[in-house]
């Protein structure tokens, strides 16, 4: 052992040096249809992987036989039966890594599953940096589009060595623990466990708890986890199933559990960056939500919110991002819920203010009724660069038949007079495939629609849009304005037009076009070519 507390080793890039130094604890509940993919994953990763310890807890279905068999011919499986199910994620693992017999350790849930090499490339950035904690990307695979989305991807662009997680405390936004390799002994040696029973997001305070020991952290771009995300699920998974308010109390306090281990290790700055990123994503994920529950959820909501933010203090507040401290600021001012289309608007990527917008003294603020909300940021000393600024732009949408084509009619609104100072003039209508990478844009004029608008029209042909099966594209827009700067930002979908429209075609025979607002509220269309996938479309509405 060495003195930051990983093993010792010989040169990370010697054939011998990786072979069996990592357990990966694989932990499983009544999840049958996936575990089996999950252990493949982790044995494939080849010699690093001395072993594989699958914790089934307590599965009534097929979980704990299927392991069994497995571990009959692997032999680098382990299993572990638990008698009693846990309630959660943190006992079965804490029972793995208690298990465990190699060096190192990582973690992998029943339905995801490790990218080859993943082992590999971890151990080698610990060893090759002397350091008890490699993390590496992880990769939100949405299913069955297998839409590929990168995790807190900022703090993974290139490799790196952080001395302390008080140096890089954006370390704190990635609270996974499935995506890093762990030094049993550094583990062990400060008394890191998971916290027991049905704790829900169990691995804020796990992350906590590491990072609050000060290791020195090697962080590597390459994939080394992939998260599958089931939306259709039968039985979503737990970060998923944000229905009801119990699931909001679970994740405040557990953001409050990790902040008072930070504070029980003497580093406030770690504390209040951790204050600070609740803000900035915690709040506003669920914000974004907030108004397709109803009147019950959104006021017991509200009632947690106001609780969690009463101890912010006005630095932690102005620390924060202008949209969440923003919507902080509406919270704490307002007993009841408001506005709560306009706050989830805000709380969207990007962000979106909507009007009207309200001023008091030539000051901007949320509402006329809400003077003590200041939109700091948008005016004065100190405010944002026109790139950056929560512009809208709405956008409605109809389909014709001849030609066939989707015509958008777009308006921009201006923000306290910023946008009209920067003299917007062009709107460039950018269309991404959401697989594939393929992009359609077309630019247009913008025409002045009174002292605080801009508005234009496009047509585009829905020929362009098709592509074999379903294809769906997002909509983004650039503002490009007379003083050089351009404005890049979502598009709020508006108006009557969205439904679905079968439209003829000489190629295709039919299409199928469907332009509608996200769960974000934002503008995307849906294209199916042929009668098959238009088919294909309907079906699937029918069984939803």
């Amino acid at each position: 052992m060495n003195a930051s507390g990983t093993p010792d080793a010989g040169a990370p890039d010697a054939p011998d040096a990786l072979a069996g130094r990592v357990s990966v604890v694989v932990i499983g509940y009544n999840d049958a249809a996936h575990i089996e993919d999950a252990v493949r994953s982790a044995l494939a990763q080849g010699p690093a992987v001395a072993e594989v310890v699958a914790v089934d807890d307590a599965s009534t279905d097929r979980t704990g036989a299927l392991l069994d068999r497995l571990a009959a011919r692997e032999p680098r499986l382990r299993v572990i039966h638990r008698e009693v199910n846990s309630g959660g994620c943190g006992t079965p693992r804490n029972d793995g890594v208690r298990a465990a017999r190699a060096p190192y350790v990582m973690f992998l849930d029943s339905d995801d599953v490790l990218p080859p090499g993943a082992a590999d490339a971890l151990l080698r950035a610990a060893l090759r940096h002397d350091v008890p904690v490699a993390a590496g990307l992880c990769v939100r695979r949405e299913l069955p589009h297998r839409r590929d989305v990168r995790w807190q991807a900022a703090l993974y662009l290139a490799p790196a060595v952080h001395r302390s997680p008080e140096d890089r405390p954006a370390l704190l936004h990635d609270t996974l623990c499935v995506n890093k390799l762990y030094a049993r002994s550094f583990l062990t040696g400060h008394g890191i466990v998971f916290p027991e029973g049905p704790f829900l997001y169990e691995d804020f305070v796990f992350t906590a708890r590491v990072l609050a020991a000060r290791p020195r952290i090697a962080t590597i771009p390459d994939p080394v986890y992939v998260w599958h995300v089931r939306r259709g699920a039968a039985r979503p998974s737990l970060s998923l199933s944000r229905d009801g308010v119990a699931n909001w109390q679970a994740r405040v306090l557990a953001h409050q559990r990790g902040v008072e281990v930070y504070r029980a290790a003497g580093s406030e700055p770690l504390a209040r960056a951790a204050r600070v990123k609740f803000l900035d994503h915690d709040l506003r994920l669920y914000v974004r939500e907030l108004p397709a529950h109803g009147p019950l959820h959104r006021r017991a909501w509200w009632r947690v919110a106001r609780a969690a933010l009463a101890g912010y203090d006005d630095a932690e507040l102005a620390a924060a991002r202008a949209p969440a401290r923003w919507i902080a600021r509406v919270i704490l001012a307002s007993g009841t819920p408001r506005d709560l289309d306009r706050l989830a608007q805000l709380a969207a990527r990007p962000a979106r203010l909507l009007p009207p917008y309200a001023a008091v003294a030539g000051r901007p603020v949320w509402a006329g009724d809400l003077p003590a909300v200041p939109l700091d940021g948008l005016a004065g000393p100190g405010a944002k660069p026109t790139h950056r600024l929560p512009v809208t732009v709405d956008a409605s949408a109809r389909t014709r038949a001849r030609p066939s084509c989707a015509e958008l009619l777009f308006r921009v609104h201006d923000l306290y007079g910023r946008l009209a100072a920067a003299r917007p003039h062009t709107l460039t209508v950018e269309l991404r495939a959401r697989e594939g990478g393929a992009r359609l844009e077309r630019t247009a004029p913008l025409t002045g629609d009174g002292p605080a608008a801009w508005t234009t029209r496009l047509s585009l042909p829905l020929t362009r849009l098709a592509g074999p099966g379903l294809v769906v594209w997002d909509v983004r827009v650039r503002l490009h304005c007379a003083t050089g700067g351009v404005l890049r930002t979502a598009v709020r979908a508006v108006g009557p037009g969205l439904r679905r429209t079968v439209l003829p075609s000489c190629r295709h025979g039919v299409l199928l076009a469907h332009p509608y607002a996200t769960a974000t509220g934002s503008l995307a269309v849906r294209v199916a070519a042929g009668p098959r996938a238009a088919l294909g479309v309907a079906w699937r509405r029918l069984r939803r």
